[in-house]
C-alpha cells in the first residue's frame, strides 16, 4: 500500500472527526477528553500504566461515541473513524511523556542505532542466508525509505502504517519472484532475513521506543491479524540485531569482531572518500568586466588560480561547506589517532614516504586495505 494512500483518509477523518468536537453536541465529548488529559498528571510516568488508562479511556469513549447524538444511526466505520481520531488526537497531547521516557530506553535506542552504523560497513544479504534469486536492494530501498518515515508521526496509526507500507513492499517484491519462477510463496523463513537487512539499511530513529509505543497505545483491536504479524516481526528484527554476533550472520566470531572493529575506526575517522570533488560539480562560471570567464571543467581545483575579488557569494557558501568537512574530518581523524596511540606529525611524514614508495592510484584502489594499513599501526615501521 502506498503511504500517501494510507495516509489521506486517516488525515481526512482526524479532521473530520474535530471539526464534529466543535460542535455544541459535543461540549460533554470535550469535556471527558480534557478530563482525561489533565488526570495523567496526577500520576507519575510508567508506560505500563499509562497504557492501561489509554485503553481503557478508548473502550469507554468507544460506547459513549455509539449512543451519542452526533452519532445517531453511524455505520461502524464511521464510529471507528471517530475512535481513530481520538486515538489519534489523545496521542499526540501525551506524546511527550509516553514516547521514549524512560532512561532505559533512550538507552536502547541509542545502542541499537549505534550497533546498526557498523553493521551497514560489512553486512550483505548472503550474511543473512537470504537466497540470491531473492535479492533485490534497489527495490528494497522503497521499504527502507518507508520504515525511516516511522519518527515523522506520532500516532501510533500512522507510525504502524510506516511498518506495514514497509513490510508489503517485501512481501510484494516475493509474491513477483514466486509467480515469476512458478514457485511456492516465500514464507516467513524468507521474509524475516530480508526484513532485518532492509532495518539495518535504514537505521530507523529511535527503533525501540516506536516498537514499543505502538505496542502500548494503538487500540488492542487493531493489533491483529496482518498488522500484528508485521509489528511482531519487527520487533524480532529488532531481537536479532540487539543480540547479533558471528555465528547470526554465518561467519566466525573472530571475523566478526574484526569487523565491528573496522567498522568502529572508519566511524571515528569518517571516510576520506565521502568529501565531494569539485571535479564532480558543473565547472563555475564567473563574470568579470562582463565577460562570462569559465573556469576549466577538468580543474580538480577550480579555487586555486582565483583571486579574492573574483569569488560570487556562492563561491564562498561552496568554500566554507568544504573547510566545514576538511575541519570535520581532521578532528575526527586527530581524536581517532589519539585512542590508537598514533602520533599525528610522525603519521603525516609516514604518509608522504609511502606516496613516493607506492603509485597513488593503487593505494586509492585498495583503500580497505590502505585503512587497515594504517590502523594496524604497521606503517609507523616503514621508517
Amino acid at each position: 500500500m502506498d503511504a500517501s494512500a494510507a495516509a489521506t483518509p486517516l488525515h481526512l477523518d482526524f479532521y473530520g472527526f474535530l471539526n464534529r468536537l466543535r460542535r455544541p453536541g459535543a461540549a460533554d465529548l470535550v469535556g471527558a477528553v480534557k478530563s482525561f488529559l489533565v488526570s495523567f498528571s496526577l500520576y507519575a510516568p510508567d508506560a505500563e500504566s499509562d497504557s492501561r488508562r489509554v485503553q481503557d479511556f478508548l473502550l469507554t469513549m468507544e460506547r459513549t461515541i455509539k449512543q451519542h447524538p452526533l452519532w445517531a444511526n453511524a455505520p461502524d466505520e464511521e464510529i471507528d473513524s471517530a475512535i481513530e481520531g481520538l486515538e489519534k488526537y489523545v496521542m499526540t497531547k501525551l506524546f511527550d511523556r509516553t514516547f521514549g521516557s524512560s532512561t532505559e530506553d533512550a538507552k536502547l535506542d541509542v545502542e541499537i542505532s549505534e550497533k546498526i552504523r557498523l553493521l551497514q560497513h560489512f553486512v550483505k544479504p548472503d550474511h543473512l542466508d537470504v537466497p540470491i534469486d531473492l535479492q533485490n536492494e534497489a527495490s528494497w530501498l522503497f521499504a527502507v525509505k518507508e520504515l525511516q518515515k516511522i519518527n515523522a508521526f506520532k500516532a501510533p496509526r500512522e507510525k504502524l502504517l510506516c511498518i506495514m507500507n514497509c513490510c508489503q513492499v517485501i512481501n510484494n517484491l516475493l509474491l513477483n519472484v514466486s509467480m515469476t519462477t512458478n514457485s511456492a510463496p516465500a514464507g516467513a523463513d524468507e521474509f524475516l532475513p530480508i526484513l532485518i537487512y532492509v532495518t539495518i539499511k535504514a537505521n530507523p530513529p529511535q527503533l525501540h521506543s516506536n516498537l514499543k509505543y505502538v505496542q502500548l497505545f494503538r487500540r488492542r483491536e487493531k493489533l491483529v491479524s496482518e498488522m500484528e504479524y508485521y509489528l511482531t516481526n519487527l520487533f524480532s528484527a529488532e531481537m536479532f540485531i540487539t543480540n547479533i554476533n558471528g555465528s547470526s550472520l554465518s561467519m566466525k566470531e573472530s571475523e566478526f569482531q574484526k569487523s565491528m572493529q573496522a567498522a568502529r575506526f572508519a566511524n571515528e575517522v569518517g571516510d576520506p572518500y565521502s568529501v565531494p570533488e569539485l571535479a564532480k560539480v558543473d565547472p563555475p562560471i564567473m563574470t568579470r568586466h562582463g565577460k562570462e570567464i569559465h573556469l576549466g571543467g577538468s580543474n580538480k581545483y577550480p579555487f586555486m588560480e582565483r583571486d579574492a575579488e573574483d569569488l560570487t557569494r556562492e563561491d564562498v557558501k561552496m568554500l566554507l561547506g568544504l573547510y566545514k568537512q576538511l575541519v570535520t574530518k581532521y578532528t575526527r581523524l586527530s581524536e581517532a589517532l589519539r585512542r590508537h596511540s598514533l602520533d599525528e606529525d610522525l603519521l603525516i611524514h609516514t604518509a608522504r614516504d609511502l606516496t613516493r614508495r607506492v603509485p597513488s592510484k593503487s593505494i586509492v584502489k585498495d583503500k580497505g586495505a590502505f585503512h587497515s594499513f594504517i590502523a594496524s599501526g604497521r606503517a609507523l615501521k616503514c621508517f
